[in-house]
């Protein structure tokens, strides 16, 4: 009877909480109303997209409402929606990556393309110049060539492998949806200048909700040589993680690093550990190894201990973490799939000229993957 009573008011005050809670975040957004209605409606149209800026938007980056649970509520559905949509994406790959991806939170393919279609596909991205950009972070320039459609009409074993239902179906299952990914062929250069590390050396999670990277090395890359790394299981939301965003997100302000404040939470590998998770493992591999990762999960670029060059054929896929159809991509659409790159890039250029928002990503003309890096300086 004891019990019983006990159950009853435990109940009681649980609901009293929620009251008050959804009395607290309505008195919030009240005042945020108040103070700037036409801002409020905007920022609040973004609460069920993917954005993430807690700098650029109100109400996600409000310490009052995150004390509320806004960015956890947010984190957790999402990742609702990313398993249900996985768990009808599964059937078209191999249980086996179903698996290993469950555990880890990436799927790891060596010998991932038979050795001739490698070889035809190594020597047309390595050997055809293309349209290029490049950005300088740190002592770090990463080069970025255009894999469009235009591009791809004079690279035909690229256009096959790129349209192939065994590299889609493993980054849609990853992604959680059937994606429209923007694909790149991207090259590392290492210690270019003296200078600050790479900021990409350092953990991270891309973003709030489940997402997609992939990476098809082209050469070989050694543990001394900026390897990709991650973090085994961190794409999984254990408690402990959950009660980490919350507090990350309760904490932002003006003097947070500028990537957390804009949603790409940096983590140390003492946190890491503290959240239950195994230590981040470094991909030295061999030419041929696929990797495709869950980019929520905790991962980074390791420090190149020497001047390096890494090369590969590299892609991601982000869409809207909350709906839960798996296919109906905006960037499916005929004209956009073949542009997708051409028009991120062009953006990029009228913004800058439009509003004086820097462009990261500078023209550096048509390039070979194996030319040297441009921009070594500022």
């Amino acid at each position: 009877m004891n019990l019983f009573k006990k159950n009853i008011f435990e109940n009681i005050k649980k609901l009293d909480q929620k009251k008050q809670k959804k009395i607290a975040v309505a008195q919030e957004l009240g005042k945020m109303f108040i103070h700037s209605p036409s801002k409020f409606i905007l920022d609040s149209m973004a609460l069920f997209t993917q954005s993430k800026s807690f700098e650029a938007n109100s109400v996600l980056g409000n310490s009052r409402l995150n004390q509320l649970g806004l960015h956890r509520f947010r984190v957790q559905f999402a990742a609702q929606m990313a398993a249900q949509r996985r768990s009808k994406l599964a059937k078209f790959i191999h249980p086996a990556d179903v698996e290993n991806f469950q555990k880890n939170g990436f799927i790891f393919r060596e010998n991932f393309l038979a050795a001739e279609e490698f070889s035809q596909l190594k020597q047309e991205l390595l050997t055809t110049p293309l349209d290029t950009r490049e950005t300088l972070q740190g002592d770090t320039v990463t080069r970025r060539m255009a894999l469009d459609g235009k591009t791809l009409k004079h690279m035909p074993v690229t256009r096959q492998f790129l349209h192939s239902a065994k590299w889609r179906n493993l980054l849609n299952y990853v992604a959680s949806f059937k994606v429209q990914p923007i694909s790149y062929l991207q090259v590392i250069f290492s210690h270019v200048r003296k200078a600050k590390a790479d900021p990409q050396t350092n953990l991270h999670s891309d973003t709030f909700h489940p997402s997609a990277k992939a990476w098809l090395f082209l050469e070989d890359v050694a543990e001394d040589e900026g390897p990709f790394v991650y973090v085994p299981g961190s794409h999984l939301l254990n408690p402990a993680r959950l009660n980490w965003e919350q507090q990350k997100s309760e904490a932002i302000t003006a003097k947070t690093d500028v990537m957390t404040r804009r949603g790409s939470f940096r983590v140390s590998e003492s946190e890491i550990l503290e959240l239950g998770y195994a230590k981040p493992q470094a991909f030295a591999v061999k030419a041929n190894t696929l990797v495709i990762a869950d980019t929520y999960g905790f991962h980074a670029r390791a420090k190149s201990l020497k001047p390096s060059v890494r090369i590969e054929l590299w892609a991601y896929a982000r869409r809207n973490p909350f709906v839960p159809w798996l296919g109906g991509d905006p960037l499916s659409l005929p004209f956009l799939k073949s542009n997708l790159v051409p028009l991120y890039w062009s953006g990029l250029d009228f913004m800058e000229k439009k509003f004086q928002r820097n462009n990261p990503w500078k023209k550096v003309g048509n390039k070979r993957a194996t030319d040297p890096a441009v921009l070594t300086s500022k």
